[in-house]
């Protein structure tokens, strides 16, 4: 895939690293080309920088990751995304996120041209964007969206970064159980102090 980056910090970065190396192309988006985050990720195969609507205009698939807050701004920034697939790894967090809405997601939704609009690779740490895999077993990812275009291109770049499974958590409307579910994550790693090598994983019997 075509895959544009925006927000090459921690989050991007590691996704932007994992999937290189599975063979997609990455465009990193910023909005400056000379100084940016992550500098060092050119030194993965296939990843140029761009600046933002460039980027987004070589991309099939737009990954945002960026802080919560800047949603809407960012949103605003991308230019023409109509039929690419957006996918939102942002976290509102202790109530610092966009103006005016509870979730990342539903900004993005009400600020693009985009319809095929998901969230996923928000409900864990960067360190597990890395490195899913713990011993001989992989983590799982979780998606959540209406489009069943964007969940399927995000379960595919779960798989491609590692992930065991990326398992569906249902439409627009969990948009918001997904962000309370990487709360949990944070409250478990940062806050009770179990550290950030920890992971979820579906198990049936």
């Amino acid at each position: 895939m075509n895959i544009a980056i925006i927000g090459t910090g921690n989050v991007g970065g590691a996704l932007a690293t994992k999937w290189a190396q599975k063979g997609h192309r990455i465009f990193l988006g910023v909005t400056d080309t000379t100084r940016f985050k992550g500098k060092e990720l050119l030194n993965n195969p296939n990843t140029p920088v761009r600046p933002v609507k460039e980027a987004v205009q070589q991309a099939d698939v737009i990954l945002i990751a960026t802080p919560a807050p800047a949603a809407v701004e960012v949103a605003q920034s991308l230019g023409d995304t109509t039929g690419r697939i957006i996918i939102d790894a942002m976290n509102v967090v202790m109530g610092r996120g966009p103006q005016g809405f509870t979730n990342t997601a539903d900004a993005i939704l009400a600020h693009t041209a985009a319809r095929d609009v998901v969230k996923c690779f928000n409900t864990t740490g960067f360190n597990n964007l890395l490195n899913p895999v713990y011993g001989s077993v992989a983590l799982d990812a979780f998606v959540a969206g209406d489009s069943e275009r964007g969940k399927e291109a995000a379960q595919q770049l779960a798989r491609d970064a590692g992930f065991a499974e990326c398992y569906n958590a249902g439409g627009n409307d969990r948009f918001q159980l997904m962000e309370q579910f990487a709360f949990f994550w944070i409250s478990l790693a940062m806050m009770q102090g179990q550290g950030r090598e920890i992971g979820f994983k579906l198990l049936r019997r």
